[in-house]
């Protein structure tokens, strides 16, 4: 049972170390703000989450159910509590970033006419 929890909280915090790689290539390589912000908003916020609960899970495994503490179980609690507080706070964080960016005059990158995505069936649909 201890090896499969152990399989389950790495595979957990690998797929959040694969997120986060994901957010910074993201963030690197977009063209403007608000692509490069929504990359981080994202990516911070899924890979936060798989991270944590991959902790949550090791710990769980952790904990001996024969000679019970409290304790055990309230770090547990804990981090959940931590993701309960990602998933409503970066959001709202980014949001308010990408706001502000408007209001300050970013402009967003518009595509160029001429791309070989735009064809004349497409722009006639707009």
């Amino acid at each position: 049972m201890s090896v499969l929890i152990n399989i389950i909280s790495i595979v957990l915090i690998l797929a959040g170390l694969v997120f986060f790689l994901g957010s910074v290539v993201g963030v690197v390589r977009f063209p403007d703000f608000y692509t490069r912000m929504h990359a981080a908003g994202k990516g911070d916020t899924l890979s936060s989450l798989l991270v944590i609960m991959g902790f949550a899970v090791y710990h769980l495994g952790q904990i001996h159910w024969m000679d019970f503490a409290w304790a055990d179980l309230l770090v547990v609690l804990k981090l959940l509590a931590i993701c309960a507080f990602i998933m409503l706070t970066s959001p709202t964080a980014t949001h308010a970033l990408m706001n502000a960016g408007y209001e300050d005059g970013i402009e967003p990158l518009m595509r160029k006419k001429g791309n070989a995505l735009d064809n004349e069936e497409g722009e006639k649909g707009r």
